[in-house]
């Protein structure tokens, strides 16, 4: 995923998908909490006993964490909750090892591997574009060993039997742990997947090192929309954080409203579509909204867009209020159609994600500014979003 990041910000096609913007001062806060969290949020010193390690999405929008929220409530007490404070605020009374993380990424290899150098100057011939993957692997490789084996004493002395982790492919270190002990991975959805996911897609199912044993889905369209690694399995555990409009709430939507949801590595290019929109069809209420990511000072103003960003109005809330929502790649845009949303998919790098949802006659795609105010009235609701997000099966997924 690193290496697909920078090779996909150095062509242009994309931007930082998620952006950490620091100053001097916020980096000594962190070093800070770091420090006091070795004595104050230390799993090794937390009350047990514990069954499981829930390891949370660093998104917490209103300060919940809706991935594993219901999660944590089922499991109560016998659940030792470890969420990071590097990228986020964690949750209360949960522990880290963001002392030992950031130490662990500080010692890099001096040493540098013939093989990357090769795979770098293959990837370059390939694509024209030079991505230094032996600098990424003698960062990675001895960090991701090294916390491995701090993860394996604290999995084997807390005696966990399953660990629920979201974002996987980011905390191999804590997967491959548990893979040295035979401990139960469950990966829970955090985000749309497809095949063009680097984090999910393995065309021809081969074997793959430090992946879950199961991924349990928001509902049955994620189940097989990508190929897995071979020996992971799905399960519909469904979305207690999102469910479909009433009747009433329907009939108030603001049928006028389009939103438009940005992402990073789209951002720019997406907000001249909501600029062309508002020229061509002032009639419509045209309301960009930021990733949280994103800052409105990235963006100018322009005649007739409202730029939407910040915890004082919800993605969520809007969507539910708008009659229209128009993106690329965003787990939002699923939201979206379960609260109601007409879809339009503007044809912009990753909206191959969405191909699938404009088969199944889900979404429209506009491959242009000037086709999207054409194609926006005709844009289609969704029947069912159920396929997307069902009801909740956490409890019996839990037995």
């Amino acid at each position: 995923m690193r290496v697909f990041h920078e090779l996909s910000k150095r062509t242009g096609i994309h931007g930082e998908p998620h952006p950490v913007r620091r100053t001097r001062a916020d980096q000594l806060r962190l070093i800070g909490q770091h420090v006091t969290g070795v004595g104050t949020r230390n799993p090794f010193f937390a009350k047990g006993p514990f069954d499981s390690l829930v390891v949370p999405h660093p998104r917490k929008p209103g300060g919940v964490e809706i991935y594993t929220d219901a999660l944590r409530a089922e499991l109560g007490s016998s659940a030792l909750v470890l969420d990071s404070g590097i990228n986020g605020t964690p949750l209360p009374r949960s522990t880290n090892l963001d002392f030992f993380t950031s130490a662990a990424g500080a010692v890099r290899s001096r040493l540098v591997d013939g093989r990357s150098r090769k795979v770098a100057d293959a990837l370059e011939a390939l694509t024209g574009v030079k991505v230094p993957i032996a600098a990424l692997v003698a960062r990675e490789v001895p960090k991701h060993l090294r916390l491995r084996a701090l993860y394996r004493t604290l999995l084997k002395r807390r005696g966990i039997k399953t660990v629920y982790v979201v974002v996987a492919y980011f905390h191999q270190h804590i997967v491959g742990a548990a893979r040295d002990l035979g401990i139960r991975v469950v990966e829970l959805q955090h985000g749309a997947i497809s095949p063009f996911h680097l984090g999910y897609s393995y065309p021809g199912r081969p074997v793959v090192a430090d992946q879950p044993d199961e991924l349990w889905c928001f509902g049955s369209y994620w189940t097989d929309v990508a190929e897995l690694p071979a020996g992971v399995t799905t399960a519909v555990a469904g979305a207690p954080f999102i469910q479909p409009l009433s009747d009433a709430e329907m009939a108030a939507k603001e049928s006028q409203r389009v939103v438009f949801l940005s992402q990073g590595t789209i951002g720019p290019s997406l907000f001249e579509f909501a600029a062309s929109l508002a020229a061509a069809r002032p009639e419509y209420e045209v309301v960009f909204r930021l990733h949280p990511s994103e800052h409105a000072s990235d963006y100018s103003a322009r005649p007739g867009v409202r730029i939407s960003a910040g915890p004082s109005e919800s993605t969520l809330g809007l969507l539910a209020s708008a009659g229209y929502q128009v993106g690329v790649a965003t787990t939002a845009l699923f939201e979206g159609m379960v609260l109601g949303c007409r879809t339009v998919v503007a044809q912009l790098p990753g909206h191959e994600y969405l191909l699938r949802v404009i088969e199944r006659g889900d979404a429209v795609l506009a491959d242009s500014p000037a086709a999207l105010a054409e194609l926006l009235p005709t844009a289609p609701v969704c029947p069912d979003s159920t396929a997307y997000y069902a009801p909740s099966n956490l409890a019996a997924l839990l037995k």
